[in-house]
């Protein structure tokens, strides 16, 4: 009680002294200027007040007064925002320490700076006061200013340390528990909060707060119903931000009651933080429009969320697929599926993900990774799924509709389950005829054989039966592919198969190469008699049933068949006719015989048998004695083919002619020239060997000794040794005896270089050689043979050194020998190998235009062959698109696709999806890439590509999600294809930079 009483009675005691002070001070200067100035303080006139108060300072006499104009003058500076305010109060501390008005001037100046709302400024200050130098009703507002200046600059403990000072406070309490209310509020403490918000919420200044808080803090708690009346009470008295926030409240209050409807409208009132929605706003918004059935709005806005790694993204992709499903876009509902699937925050979402994701791979097919390989993953990370036995059934299909039979092949290899043993031998067949369409037939003959051997199922066990067959015939096992046809044949289920159709002609065709011309006869006649529709096999089964009946001399049935190939005006109606020309010949009619090569030669300028039709009607008139029109016969032959393989043969043959009919002249004439422009060839020897009867019959032994040694090919004194070494080489290997004949060839050439038989040698001698596996050495004498002029040997040389460059890859040492061959072969198959290999090494060469030149020569060619003509298809398409020609590229394509299979068939289906993007045919591109991964999904490389092109279709559709996550996939399942991986990569990058532009505000 009597530190109570002190306490009251200090201030009286200071009051005494200052009267005091103050009596004294009359006699030294002039009071009424300082009160005047006072005055002017008082009334807020600070300037005026301070130029007083500095004058008096100057003429005081006494310390007290000085002091308190100094105290005034500062206080002045203070509140008129002088620059040396703050340094002139500083200053007043610091020149009067005794003075009474210190700690007051402290409290006067934090309450200045506090009203002007520089609170770190009046904290300084408010830090210097001796709070127990002031009174209690200075002290409440002391107090809460103090709090407040901590509150504003984020110190809670201290803050509530002074406001719970002045609760109590009449003046400043309600304030205090507003702001202590408020920060348990942000601190999370609502039971705290509502307790100080209850005390102040009957005044009217805190009420629109106030509904704000309580809405959220009901939300928080879960009161939703409660957080949505308070917050829809509080909408109208709110700014902006903080309606945006009441809609966020309010909507995700009725989102959390399931009432969806009612949600939507808040929610997309919502205006987000920093005016951007995060992941959770899109998805309550994109569930509730999925709740109400707007599966296109649902999926508009989970799209938005791009990048989320947490439960929110599991679920939004999660519904975001069944959205798509109910729309009925089946790839977008693959990609999501699968991206809920790989988040493990919801393990019950997560799994059933899993399945929709492993059904829909199986039903559109999945370029990410195998259906078959998708199926199992799931079987085993979920066996006690409720859908397990649907999953098995899928697994087991998956392994044929998804065409993937090499990973199918190692996938049932590894799970060899009696149930799985129909499925096995499906894949080994399919496996089979894949390899055998890659022309891979030794591993094709493998899976034949397995698929024969398995046995369970009789459709299956034919079909890779008569496989079997096509791929022993292709490796010239003929004897094995006959037994093969047969057994195809005899099995009950072939009957109904495909390949049936035509087992004669295959059966005919196994006969025909094994030389057993009766039984091969009697096939073709089979297939002609069962097989009339089929108008290819049919002309086909025509020509070759003359071609086994003219081998048996059985000459009249030959041309009946022959005959019947020239009606049907097919591929080879040449060949028919010529046949049938020889055959009357055969027979003994030669008349006929000449009247039919006539035909011929009117009939067929451009056929690949004209030469050898204009060779037999010559010798023909030779034989009838018709003597001057086999001169003029030959001379057209010699005319047409200046470089033919019958050339030389006509010009000996006339030479003969004028042998056999005593004009010696003309006889030498052509014999010389046939020396001349075709040394070493056999029509050359023959040519000097009649010759020199010429010339010994007419005396002129000297003459034609002069003339022989101008040829370097004879030699006439060793020319009984170099026909005994060449016999006896050639002995040797008419026998097989083929070491023998190597040795004995090579020795004759090393000594008769140039001799009588070298080309012979040369010829035998390589074919030797490449017939043992020594391909290199054989080169030096095919290349021989070809430097050589025209001969029987140089077709077949050519054909045989190209066949040694390709398989060696040297494609610059290629080109020039198929170039010859090209222009020189008389057998179009020889033409045809050249023109394919043509495009195939400029276009390794990069050589375009060539390229396409030979591609389309391949293309125009009737006889070529099928697969050949696809590869030449494929050539223009890819030379085109090297080239910048996209039109001709994009035809090139279309065809290719309605003929090609496998990895061409792959390519063709990728560029179709290609031309349709670049066109803007977005769905439709989609199509085409759901149908690459359906049926081709074994082709990584352009499955991976195609979900770039998918890519970018759904960004063209305005589909980010989509886009987004195929590329994120392709970057991280596709290593193995880096140009591919950057190509998605830079899309990657273009597609989150535009995005970043238009996602800084919410767009309704």
């Amino acid at each position: 009680m009597r530190k109570l009483f002190w306490f009251f009675l200090l201030p009286i005691v200071l009051f005494s002294t200052l009267v005091s002070a103050q009596k004294s001070a009359i006699y030294t200067y002039d009071l009424k200027d300082f009160d005047k100035a006072l005055a002017l303080y008082n009334d807020k006139q600070y300037a005026s007040a301070q130029h007083i108060f500095e004058y008096v300072k100057n003429s005081a006499t006494t310390e007290e007064v000085q002091s308190d104009c100094a105290y005034y003058i500062a206080n002045c500076a203070i509140r008129t925002n002088q620059a040396n305010a703050d340094a002139l109060m500083e200053k007043f501390v610091t020149d009067y320490p005794t003075s009474t008005k210190q700690n007051q001037a402290y409290v006067e100046v934090a309450h200045f700076f506090f009203e002007q709302g520089n609170y770190p400024k009046a904290l300084q200050w408010f830090d210097k006061v001796d709070e127990s130098y002031m009174s209690k009703s200075d002290l409440d507002k002391f107090n809460f200013q103090k709090g407040y200046s901590y509150f504003n600059a984020k110190n809670k403990k201290e803050a509530t340390t002074y406001f719970n000072k002045v609760v109590n406070s009449p003046e400043f309490g309600s304030q205090a528990k507003y702001y202590l209310g408020f920060m348990a509020y942000e601190g999370d403490d609502y039971k705290e909060a509502t307790k100080y918000f209850d005390e102040v919420s009957g005044e009217e200044k805190y009420k629109e707060k106030l509904s704000y808080y309580q809405a959220d803090m009901n939300f928080k708690l879960g009161n939703f119903q409660k957080a949505i009346d308070l917050g829809q009470k509080a909408m109208g008295k709110s700014n902006a931000l903080e309606q945006s926030e009441l809609n966020k409240i309010i909507g995700e209050s009725y989102f959390n009651l399931k009432q969806y409807d009612k949600a939507i409208p808040f929610l997309q009132e919502y205006k987000g933080r920093k005016g951007k929605w995060n992941n959770t706003d899109f998805y309550q918004l994109g569930y509730a429009y999925y709740e109400q059935k707007n599966y296109e709005s649902a999926i508009s806005q989970f799209n938005k969320i791009i990048e989320g790694k947490d439960f929110v993204a599991q679920n939004a992709y999660y519904h975001l697929g069944l959205s798509y499903l109910n729309t009925g876009k089946k790839q977008e509902a693959l990609n999501a599926f699968k991206n809920a699937s790989e988040m493990d925050f919801n393990t019950q979402i997560q799994e059933d993900a899993a399945l929709n994701y492993a059904k829909l791979s199986y039903e559109i097919g999945n370029a990410y990774q195998t259906v078959p390989g998708i199926l199992l993953d799931f079987l085993k990370k979920y066996p006690n799924n409720s859908s397990r036995s649907e999953v098995e059934k899928l697994l087991v299909d998956s392994y044929i509709s998804s065409k993937n039979y090499k990973e199918a092949l190692v996938l049932l290899e590894k799970n060899r389950t009696p149930e799985n043993k129909l499925a096995y031998q499906k894949v080994l067949f399919y496996r089979g005829v894949e390899l055998y369409n890659e022309a891979n037939y030794g591993e094709a003959l493998k899976m034949f054989n397995n698929a024969v051997k398995e046995q369970k199922n009789p459709d299956f066990t034919a079909r890779a039966t008569f496989w079997k067959a096509e791929s022993e015939y292709v490796t010239d096992d003929f004897k094995a592919a006959l037994l093969s046809y047969k057994q195809f044949a005899g099995l009950a289920a072939a009957k109904t198969t495909d390949e049936y159709k035509n087992i004669n002609y295959n059966i005919a065709y196994a006969y025909f190469k094994l030389k057993e011309y009766d039984q091969a006869g009697t096939y073709f006649q089979a297939q002609i008699d069962t097989s009339k529709e089929d108008k290819v096999r049919l002309n086909d089964s025509y020509l070759r049933l003359g071609d086994c009946r003219f081998v048996s001399a059985k000459y009249g049935p030959a041309m009946e068949a022959y005959a019947k190939a020239m009606e049907s005006k097919g591929v080879d109606a040449d060949y028919a006719q010529y046949q049938k020309a020889l055959s009357y010949g055969f027979m003994s009619k030669n008349d006929k015989k000449i009247e039919e090569m006539n035909n011929f030669l009117l009939m067929y300028k451009k056929s690949s048998y004209r030469d050898d039709a204009l060779y037999e009607l010559g010798n023909t008139y030779v034989a009838q004695k018709k003597n001057d029109l086999a001169i003029k016969t030959y001379d057209q032959l010699i005319s047409e083919y200046r470089n033919g393989a019958f050339t030389s043969k006509s010009i000996l043959k006339q030479g003969l002619v004028y042998y056999n009919t005593d004009r010696d002249n003309e006889a030498l004439v052509k014999f010389k020239k046939v020396a001349a422009e075709f040394p070493k060839t056999p029509e050359a020897l023959e040519a000097v060997s009649t010759a020199r009867l010429i010339y010994v019959d007419s005396g002129k032994v000297d003459e034609y000794a002069t003339w022989v040694r101008t040829l370097d090919f004879v030699e006439v004194t060793d020319a009984e040794l170099d026909n005994d070494t060449y016999e006896g080489a050639f002995k040797q290997y008419s026998q097989n005896n083929s070491k023998v004949a190597i040795t004995a060839f090579a020795g004759y050439i090393s000594k008769f270089p140039t001799g009588i038989h070298a080309l012979e040698a040369n010829y035998y001698l390589a074919q030797l050689y490449y017939a043992e596996g020594s391909e290199t050495k054989s080169v030096v004498n095919y290349q021989y043979v070809t430097d050589q002029p025209r001969n029987e040997f140089t077709e077949q040389s050519l054909n045989r050194l190209a066949q040694i460059f390709l398989k060696a890859k040297d494609c610059d040492k290629s080109i020039p020998v198929l170039v010859r061959l090209d222009n020189e072969a008389d057998v179009a198959q020889n033409q045809n190998f050249a023109q394919a290999n043509l495009m195939k090494c400029y276009y390794d060469k990069k050589d375009y235009t060539n390229a396409v030149v030979y591609a389309d020569k391949v293309l125009q060619n009737s006889k070529a062959d099928a697969n050949v003509k696809a590869d030449a298809q494929i050539i223009v398409a890819r030379a085109a698109m090297q080239t910048g020609d996209e039109d001709k590229a994009k035809t090139a394509y279309a065809k290719l696709s309605t003929t090609s299979k496998g990895e061409l068939a792959a390519e063709a289906l990728y560029y179709d999806a290609y031309f349709k993007t670049k066109e803007g045919k977005f769905d439709a591109s989609n199509v085409a890439v759901q149908k690459l991964a359906k049926s081709y999904s074994a082709y990584k490389y352009y499955g991976a590509k195609s979900l770039v092109l998918m890519a970018r279709n759904f960004y063209g559709l305005k589909d980010s999600y989509q886009a987004t996550y195929i590329l994120d996939n392709v970057i991280n399942n596709f290593t193995d294809y880096p140009d591919v991986v950057e190509e998605a990569k830079r899309e990657l990058s273009a597609i989150k930079l535009e995005e970043s532009k238009t996602n800084s505000s919410i767009t309704k």
